[in-house]
């Protein structure tokens, strides 16, 4: 009778690139795969921030520091690490909210420096090496904007749209995107602790599930999104219910 794949037997041996894993849903998502006996490779534009991160991973994880805004080193990186299983992107700077008659067309544009164009020139450059697939991270913003998610939800919007042309033009690569709701992470922390808590209570009390989310429930996705083999180009929601209520 043949066997069925157990999830550690199906990443165990296979290497995956993590841009943004050296912190939050990218970290969770490197422990968990790594658990999986997978070799995971951490990106981050800080070295410190790595170095840290690699502490709490096994001794066959490596981390790199890049600019993802720069084409060559995101170029130069991937020539480096060869050929590859899995991309994973989930680097981001911190949230800019805020009316559309308050937000600078500057600061518009800087937004999506990392979000989309770090990400756009990660799998143009990445693509090449992947053996198996690319997880890429947008928000429920996209579906669900509150005020002051003009930029949020156009990004969102914009992730999940290249995803699906990606999972079309790079195929048979598989190209999924997760799309997570508030999630206990650095994302939040340009705001006080006393407003974040407040921000996680309110929210997770309006929930069906009762509860905000962690990065450890996010990175269940992505590990998920790894291992099935048939599903490509689609949004993944993951948001304790927040898009029904």
């Amino acid at each position: 009778m043949e066997q069925i794949a157990t999830g550690k037997e199906v990443l165990q041996g296979q290497k995956i690139v993590i841009i943004g894993g050296s912190a939050g849903i990218g970290l969770a998502t490197a422990k968990s795969a790594a658990a999986k006996n997978a070799t995971v490779i951490i990106i981050s534009s800080n070295r410190q921030r790595i170095n840290k991160a690699l502490e709490e991973l096994p001794e066959s994880a490596t981390g790199y520091a890049i600019d993802v805004t720069d084409e060559a080193q995101v170029k130069s990186i991937f020539e480096k690490i060869g050929f590859f299983d899995h991309l994973i992107f989930t680097a981001g700077e911190h949230l800019q909210l805020g009316d559309l008659k308050d937000t600078s067309l500057a600061s518009a544009h800087q937004f999506f420096e990392i979000r989309y164009w770090g990400a756009f020139t990660a799998v143009k450059h990445a693509s090449p090496y992947i053996r198996n697939s690319i997880v890429l991270t947008s928000g429920i913003a996209s579906n669900r904007p509150g005020k002051g998610w003009s930029l949020g939800a156009s990004i969102c919007s914009a992730m999940e749209g290249f995803t699906r042309a990606m999972a079309i033009e790079l195929a048979p690569i598989r190209v999924n995107i997760v799309s997570p709701g508030v999630v206990k992470t650095d994302l939040w922390s340009d705001m006080s602790l006393e407003e974040r808590e407040g921000m996680y209570n309110q929210i997770g009390d309006s929930l069906p599930v009762k509860r905000i989310g962690n990065a450890d429930d996010i990175a269940k996705t992505y590990l998920y999104l790894m291992k099935q083999e048939y599903g490509t180009g689609q949004t993944i929601i993951v948001d304790g219910g927040a898009s029904l209520v």
